[in-house]
């Protein structure tokens, strides 16, 4: 259910090779969530670097929002990458679960083509 690759830059490093790969693969950055500056904005102390990247392919949410508008629920993909065991992780959901969660067995190759990239901007951005 979840994919997960490690590298050794850090989170900052990791993130901004991120703000390259998504677009370098077709997708955008809708928004990024600095969990540990939202939490001290909101008076909770939150030790830990985390940041929750939201990313779309508008074509490819068409195609499912088209078949089944519930699965806004479960969009847009987010990427995660935090710091954890002296390591950075990147972390996401599969869009194959999540979209086998809603019954919708003709959307298997959107999800699947949609995972594949995902995975291949986490690489991209875990990289060297």
């Amino acid at each position: 259910m979840l994919i997960q690759l490690t590298t050794d830059k850090s989170v900052k490093e990791t993130a901004a090779a991120l703000q390259i790969a998504v677009p370098a693969n077709k997708f955008g950055v809708m928004q990024v969530h600095d969990l540990k500056e939202t939490m001290w904005k909101k008076g909770v102390v939150f030790d830990h670097e985390c940041l929750i990247f939201e990313v779309c392919q508008p074509e490819q949410a068409k195609k499912v929002l088209d078949e089944n508008l519930s699965i806004s629920t479960a969009l847009p993909c987010r990427i995660s990458v935090y710091e954890e065991g002296g390591k950075t992780v990147l972390a996401t959901l599969k869009p194959t679960t999540l979209l086998g969660m809603f019954n919708t067995p003709q959307l298997d190759d959107v999800a699947k083509e949609v995972e594949d990239t995902l995975v291949k901007i986490m690489t991209e951005a875990a990289a060297p």
